[in-house]
């Protein structure tokens, strides 16, 4: 199975990049199936209803969300109205929609996508991360009812997402870190057969301070102060995430490559 996950996607310039990119890269690559991080993609605080569908439009088959899940209000509902939104796990137990799911490819092989949020260094404390996720994955055993397992481990620290990783190996087919927006360079399979990445880093446009335009972020570094509200770049986008191979009978990685196309940073495919 052919997989591609794309990293959060940050404001207008994200959205702009999946909207016109994403179906071509899927025919090209022959693609047979999508994930996409999408809790930035509205004005960088969460995702409304109206981007939701226009990204799934565009050729995701899955969004998973992250610690700004709920941020745009609308989403409460919306991720039960539509199955294809997958929020964290470990959000909170009263949490509207679902932290896990299976779906099918075109060739009807069973997918399952989760999402983890991680606790070092996060504005408050989840649930357990490391339980979260071995419950589901003991319920799901790989190879059995899911030919490809999916988890996007949403943490700020590098740290946290090595160890949910390791954690994972064997047990999934593909770990790749979200929330930080800058992709790190560690593609690779893991000793029991899991592709891992940190960070996938974010669709969105790299000339700014992790998507915003740089000029608020560096005068509250700067001064300590704030002075107006953080606003997303708007230039041209790239398409940040990892692309993975796997084996159906196994469900684990055979080959692994980053992603990076257009915008400022260089380019990398499969």
């Amino acid at each position: 199975m052919k997989i591609l996950f794309l990293g959060d996607v940050m404001g207008r310039a994200g959205r702009r990049a999946v909207s016109e990119r994403l179906k071509t890269l899927r025919e090209e690559w022959r693609l047979d199936f999508v994930v996409v991080n999408a809790e930035n993609a509205t004005s960088g605080a969460g995702l409304t209803a109206a981007h939701a569908k226009a990204i799934l439009e565009a050729g995701a088959d899955v969004i998973t969300l992250g610690d700004h899940a709920f941020d745009q209000r609308e989403m409460l509902t919306f991720c039960e109205q539509e199955k294809r939104i997958i929020r964290p796990l470990n959000f909170a137990k009263g949490a509207p929609g679902s932290g896990a799911r299976i779906f099918k490819d075109a060739r009807g092989r069973q997918i399952l996508v989760t999402q983890v949020l991680g606790n070092v260094f996060m504005k408050r404390a989840f649930d357990d991360p490391f339980s979260a996720v071995d419950q589901v994955l003991r319920a799901n055993p790989l190879g059995g009812n899911a030919q490809a397992i999916l988890v996007d481990v949403h943490c700020e620290a590098t740290s946290e997402k090595m160890a949910l990783g390791r954690w994972c190996d064997g047990r999934a087919s593909m770990v790749v870190g979200t929330h930080t927006h800058v992709p790190t360079s560690d593609a690779m399979i893991l000793g029991k057969g899991t592709a891992y990445l940190t960070d996938a880093g974010m669709c969105g446009d790299y000339n700014s301070v992790i998507g915003m335009e740089a000029e608020e972020p560096m005068r509250r570094f700067v001064t300590g102060m704030a002075k107006g509200r953080f606003t997303p770049a708007n230039g041209e986008g790239t398409l940040s995430g990892l692309y993975v191979e796997t084996d159906d009978r196994t469900g684990l990685a055979t080959r692994v490559e980053m992603v990076r196309n257009g915008g400022r940073l260089k380019d990398a495919r499969p």
